[in-house]
């Protein structure tokens, strides 16, 4: 059971008008004389009789945003007609407008029409509750609800998400669920648990579900249970619930994904990865295995997909070949890799995402003349995409500065921005490549121009701010500049351990050692890469904490031995 908002007044009110004016007018008997020429043609109708006119008025009324006087004047017009659909429009509209008189007249009117609608029966509990008659409406909303089918249900969620009162709507639901719920289907079951949980009552939503999954043991009592414990911080006993739905409904998707994305979530990819091996198997399983295996660096479980996936008989989609291109570049069959993504169609949603690999595999084979040649073909077929030329752009000059050709890279840039001026991240690259390559002139132009095209960048603003601090000297003025972009930065986002590293660098070039190492080591602790153990190495070391300034940079050389700021702190310290 889905939980919708209670039906607006209906914008459509025209559909309606057709139906009534042909009921207003009455057909001449065939035998009728035709009037003479002297006889009123039309018979009038007083003004306070024209149901017409008095539709038109509520119309315009509605058109206008005039709830209340089209509440009035669909009322009016409700009273002369026998059309039901008159009456319930206007008891919705005075209901919206909480004119609780008003909507009382024309429910009487539209429960006389059509006593058996179950729209009558919630509209009665909606004015029972507006009224703060607590008891009578509990007691249209069990009735609502004995009626049994999701359509009642559906009626009942929708007046106690949209009560006013939350308070006395939890109250009604509680009530509702000791009275009904056993009559309630297991959909029904875990919607009214999760209308209590938006109505703000935890507690109640989870009595609910266990009720639920006690009685049903199915997957969508499981589901949302097991979300329930994720909501509150129960990682544990999110596992055990999935584990248990898992042992009755194995091959359950929802079980098997909700469980897997729990286990990723909690760090452990390669068990989110094991956790979708069970069950049917379709490329979306295959690609999110793919992607939790990636995620683990566990080449043994890619490698078993890429089997598995290859001797699949079933029909190879581009989205399959794809993904084929992909693990097999990811348990370094590069070969292999070339041809699953040269089959995927360039007109498929996939096709530049591959034809871009192939140009990257033939890197990685050491053909680089082929790879250039295949980004230029790709960048002159995305003429007038200006996302894919940026990407293609991009992937170039990351490869020829890989390859030592930086010069080659900065000159991808500079014929990029001529096609695309101002283009935020080829701006932003060109700047880290220049001040990679000494010239901070370039370097800085281009990230105060990123920051004055978009002035929450935190990257940018980043990447300023310690290119400042850490090109500029210790007593130079813009250090303070630094700390300030920095600043900014890090209120954009306040864990990102790239930011919070520069925090600590700014500090140390102001001086700040103790702050510096206090900023350092929470970065570290985040993200213990080799850049950040070379900063925080240096500060130690500065402090007069040699031994453990030698035992970060250690740590630092481990994940990554030809890191070059680690190297040069290293050798600019202990010479």
């Amino acid at each position: 059971m889905s939980i919708d908002r209670l039906p607006a007044p209906r914008a459509a009110l025209f559909l309606i008008l057709p139906a009534v004016l042909a009921a207003c007018a009455s057909p001449a008997p065939r035998h009728a004389v035709a009037p003479s020429p002297t006889s009123a043609a039309v018979t009038p109708v007083a003004p306070e009789q024209d149901l017409m006119l008095k539709l038109l008025a509520a119309q315009f009324a509605l058109q206008d945003n005039d709830l209340a006087a089209a509440a009035s004047g669909f009322a009016a017009a409700a009273a002369l007609s026998d059309d039901p659909a008159l009456s319930e429009e206007a008891t919705r509209l005075a209901l919206s407008q909480k004119d609780w008189p008003l909507a009382t007249r024309s429910l009487a009117r539209w429960q006389r029409l059509a006593p058996n609608d179950a729209g009558v029966a919630q509209a009665r509990a909606w004015v029972a509750l507006g009224e703060k008659r607590q008891d009578a409406a509990r007691d249209e909303l069990v009735a609502l609800a004995r009626r049994g089918g999701d359509a009642s249900w559906r009626l009942v969620a929708q007046l106690l998400l949209n009560a006013d009162d939350k308070p006395a709507a939890v109250a009604l639901l509680d009530d509702l669920v000791k009275s009904v719920a056993s009559s309630a289907s297991e959909s029904n079951q875990v919607a009214l648990s999760q209308l209590a949980f938006k109505l703000g009552d935890k507690a109640l939503a989870r009595r609910i579900v266990d009720a639920a999954v006690v009685r049903f043991h199915g997957i969508d009592a499981y589901t949302w249970s097991a979300r329930l414990a994720i909501d509150g911080g129960d990682k544990v006993s999110a596992r055990a619930i999935y584990a248990e739905g898992l042992k009755r409904e194995p091959e359950s998707l929802r079980l098997r994904s909700g469980y897997a994305a729990l286990l990723a979530d909690s760090g452990d990819n390669a068990a989110a990865a094991h956790a979708l091996v069970a069950g049917p198997q379709d490329d979306t399983t295959y690609a999110a295995r793919a992607a939790y295996a990636a995620r683990a660096v566990d080449k043994a479980a890619l490698t078993e997909l890429y089997r598995e996936v290859e001797s699949d008989k079933s029909e190879r989609s581009a989205k399959r070949l794809y993904l084929l291109g992909q693990i097999a570049e990811l348990t370094g069959r590069l070969d292999a890799a070339l041809g699953w993504y040269r089959e995927v169609p360039i007109e498929d949603e996939h096709g530049f995402d591959a034809q871009l690999r192939v140009a990257l595999v033939l890197d990685q084979l050491d053909r680089m003349p082929q790879a250039l040649d295949q980004l230029h073909r790709l960048a002159e077929m995305a003429a007038g995409d200006s996302e894919q030329q940026r990407t293609v752009w991009l992937a170039e000059a990351d490869l020829l500065s890989h390859r030592q050709r930086q010069a080659d890279a900065l000159a991808v840039y500079d014929r990029a921005l001529a096609t695309l001026p101002d283009d935020s991240r080829l701006l932003y690259a060109r700047a880290l490549l220049a001040v990679d390559q000494g010239d901070l002139a370039t370097g800085e132009r281009d990230l105060r121009r990123v920051i004055e095209l978009r002035p929450d960048d935190a990257e940018a603003l980043n990447a300023l701010g310690y290119t400042l601090a850490d090109r500029s000297a210790a007593s130079d003025p813009r250090q303070r500049e630094a700390l300030e972009l920095i600043e900014r930065a890090l209120k954009l986002k306040p864990d990102e351990p790239a930011i919070i590293d520069s925090m600590g660098w700014v500090r140390y070039r102001l001086g700040e050692l103790d702050a510096s190492v206090q900023e350092l080591r929470r970065a570290y602790a985040k993200q213990p890469d080799a850049d950040i153990a070379a900063h925080l190495g240096e500060v130690l070391w500065a402090q007069g904490q040699r031994d453990e300034a030698k035992r970060i940079w250690d740590e630092g050389r481990k994940k990554d031995a030809k890191n070059k700021a680690l190297l040069e702190t290293i050798r600019r310290m202990t010479r």
